[in-house]
């Protein structure tokens, strides 16, 4: 067993989830790159990255949704022998999702290769579909560790299941099988998961069927669902109007530059679920205080993180990949500043006070306000308006979030957000970009 002694005053719930959320992703890349260094022809890896789009694009909206409006219910509905219907009740709301995913998937298989324009994966169906049927409920076992407060064992968990998840879809291809043996694997892998969120359920929850429960989940979950699922379209309405605007080669030149750096995104979205449980049952100026508090830690790193690579992107773009994606690090760099909405929470404290209704009338605006930026800007910056539109679109949204909580809920920005700190940090990042502009005018310009 890993000790985890030496580093015990730093695992809470909040570092114990981004811990799970960092490593998933590095091992998910590992993967991608040791397929690269075997037998495996560009086909079978795209069929492999394929099946993990399609995966991703009919359950990520649904799952965000149903599991963030979990966690602000779950304290509300414990009972006295320690068993918490809510978690059983929402394995049932998303495992009922992923059987409706798996099935659009198996009845639609026509269509949707078509659209995709990959019938590669047609023989691969019926694994796909048993994989989004198997791996919707299995993310819910990280979050049980969660809501109980078993941190330690949500950091076990993360570095078990994940180095299994490795060794089963990773290890038949190295040994020299074809690429069904790692997408079998990689179903294999979600139901073993599955298997423990069993046992995690019978433990905390039992099986009971609580239907005021999923009424109010689906009450509180669906303005979430269709605001992540507006958000999750943004990057595909940036590829559309990028590639009617331009041809495949500006085209590559901005996915190349599109690619946000990960660590911010997951480091600032699994602080945001973390906290949401502890609006139940606690004070609210507390809770309140607690992300102000944490929220400047946070940004005591992924500030100064991204200032560097802002000033170093554009020799690391030409080593990392070559000189064609020059220009992608522009684009690259004016995606950075995302880190600007990414380190306010206006949305944690929505969500852990119940108010999802605004989140949802928020991200419409959102999306409108991205749609009309994008083609605006893209006339005057080309490729980089595009860029420059989301970072605009998301930075309004967040403004519109704090506006909303102060006007409706009467809480100061400075309640949650350490405003001094942030709005230095903030001088700091447009300084750091702009000296980059001047070092690389050329690029820039």
């Amino acid at each position: 067993k890993i000790n985890l002694m030496p580093l015990s005053k730093y695992i809470n719930n909040i570092s114990a989830l981004q811990f799970f959320q960092i490593f998933r992703f590095g091992v998910l890349l590992l993967i991608s790159i040791l397929f690269t260094k075997t037998h495996l022809a560009v086909r079978e890896i795209g069929i492999y990255e394929t099946i993990l789009f399609l995966a991703g694009a009919v359950s990520f909206f649904w799952l965000s949704g149903l599991i963030q409006s979990l966690l602000p219910l779950y304290k509300n509905n414990k009972q006295t022998d320690k068993k918490n219907p809510a978690v059983f009740n929402a394995f049932l709301l998303i495992s009922f999702f992923s059987l409706l995913a798996s099935g659009i998937i198996y009845f639609a298989r026509t269509p949707i290769t078509s659209s995709i324009g990959n019938a590669d994966i047609i023989p691969y169906i019926d694994l796909l579909c048993l994989y989004v049927l198997l791996s919707g409920p299995a993310n819910l076992a990280e979050y049980i560790y969660l809501l109980t407060g078993q941190a330690k064992k949500l950091i076990y968990y993360g570095i078990i299941s994940m180095t299994l998840q490795l060794l089963f879809v990773a290890l038949p291809v190295v040994l020299g099988y074809p690429i069904i043996w790692g997408i079998t694997g990689l179903v294999i892998i979600s139901g073993l998961r599955v298997l423990w969120l069993l046992r995690l359920i019978f433990i905390h929850s039992g099986f009971s069927l609580n239907i005021p429960f999923i009424k109010e989940h689906l009450s509180l979950g669906y303005p979430l669902i269709l605001s992540a699922l507006l958000s999750g379209s943004a990057q595909y309405i940036n590829d559309y109007i990028v590639s009617v605007y331009y041809d495949s080669e500006t085209f590559a030149v901005f996915k190349y530059g599109a690619k946000q750096f990960p660590l911010i995104v997951l480091l600032a979205s699994s602080f945001s679920n973390a906290m949401v449980p502890e609006f139940s049952g606690r004070p609210i100026p507390e809770v309140l205080s607690e992300i102000k508090r944490k929220s400047l830690k946070l940004m005591h790193l992924l500030f100064p993180a991204t200032m560097v690579l802002l000033l170093t992107s554009h020799w690391l773009y030409p080593f990392v990949f070559n000189k064609m994606f020059q220009e992608s690090a522009s684009i690259f760099n004016i995606l950075l500043l995302l880190v600007i909405s990414y380190m306010v929470f206006p949305q944690t404290v929505l969500i852990g006070l119940k108010k999802t209704k605004q989140i949802l009338f928020i991200s419409l605006l959102e999306i409108s306000l991205l749609i009309s930026l994008s083609l605006i800007l893209i006339n005057f910056m080309g490729v980089r308006g595009v860029a420059a539109a989301t970072v605009i679109a998301y930075c309004l949204e967040r403004i519109f979030l704090i506006l909303i909580i102060y006007k409706f809920i009467k809480i100061p920005p400075s309640a949650y957000i350490p405003l001094k700190k942030y709005l230095v940090y903030v001088v700091l990042l447009s300084a750091a970009f702009t000296a980059s502009c001047f070092i690389h005018a050329s690029v820039c310009s």
